[in-house]
């Protein structure tokens, strides 16, 4: 993740501390949604540098719907809020309900939150389904501030994170930086071979092949949830793809070398 600027790291360490006041006696008063809604709209103004006034509107109007809050730029809308009383836990419904939001109007994020408690899910439209990921959460008053990496997921919502499109990025990154995408490539044959030559430098008098160290792999080394869960099947077609480009890049450029190779032979 990019470097956040200096003046942003200096608002944070000044607000953030500020609405962890705010949002405890708030949530030890139970106040209702419209008053979570003002907290919340005051963090997006004074913790992620929004203009209250230009790039916050309330109660966005989707197609006949409303979501609480919608943040948005000269680029169109940024990001959708499903706000709910700071006393509610957050469920799946009220993620469904924003997401539905966010696909009417194609908006890829939607952050659900009670001020307290904050989800960030990506929505995206596979075959015209539409699919939802939580990217990452965090509970605000929990929130350390100080610490560079939870400062950096905070500048994600911020204005100056948004305009740099860094969301995406992180988005990008935990995709192909997880535990599913690990495993996938763990079972590959260049991996198994490596374990397999190391294996004989250490046991030089061991017989072992990488089809057996891929199963030892699979069957004792990598959780089943990780290689039978949804995530880990499609990373493993993730990997499979990616292996059968490499090897038509591999033969296509093979094939255009013995032409090469052909011809100049020919003309001498």
């Amino acid at each position: 993740m990019g470097n956040i600027p200096e003046a942003v790291v200096k608002r944070l360490k000044t607000t953030v501390p500020k609405f962890k006041k705010i949002l405890t006696s708030a949530r030890e008063r139970d106040v209702n949604e419209s008053d979570t809604v003002t907290i919340v709209t005051d963090i997006l103004e004074e913790v992620f540098g929004f203009d209250k006034y230009t790039e916050i509107t309330r109660e966005y109007a989707i197609k006949g719907t409303f979501c609480d809050l919608a943040v948005k730029s000269d680029e169109g809308i940024e990001y959708l809020l499903e706000v709910k009383a700071i006393g509610l836990s957050l469920k799946d419904s009220y993620t469904r309900q924003a997401v539905d939001y966010a696909s009417r109007e194609g908006v890829k994020w939607v952050v659900l939150t009670n001020g307290v408690d904050w989800e960030i899910h990506r929505v995206s439209l596979d075959k015209s389904k539409v699919q939802t990921k939580l990217l990452f959460s965090f509970n605000f008053i929990e929130m350390n501030y100080r610490q560079k990496d939870q400062q950096e997921l905070l500048f994600l919502l911020c204005k100056r994170g948004v305009q740099k499109e860094l969301i995406d990025d992180y988005y990008k990154y935990r995709q192909s930086v997880n535990c599913y995408t690990i495993g996938a490539l763990l079972l590959t044959d260049s991996v198994t071979k490596v374990v397999c030559k190391e294996l004989r430098k250490l046991k030089p008098d061991i017989k072992v092949n990488s089809t057996e160290i891929g199963e030892l792999i699979k069957s004792g080394v990598i959780k089943r949830e990780i290689l039978e869960s949804e995530a880990g099947v499609e990373a493993n077609k993730q990997v499979i793809k990616f292996l059968k480009k490499q090897e038509r890049i591999k033969e296509k450029t093979k094939g255009a070398s013995q032409k090469v190779e052909s011809a100049s032979e020919n003309e001498h």
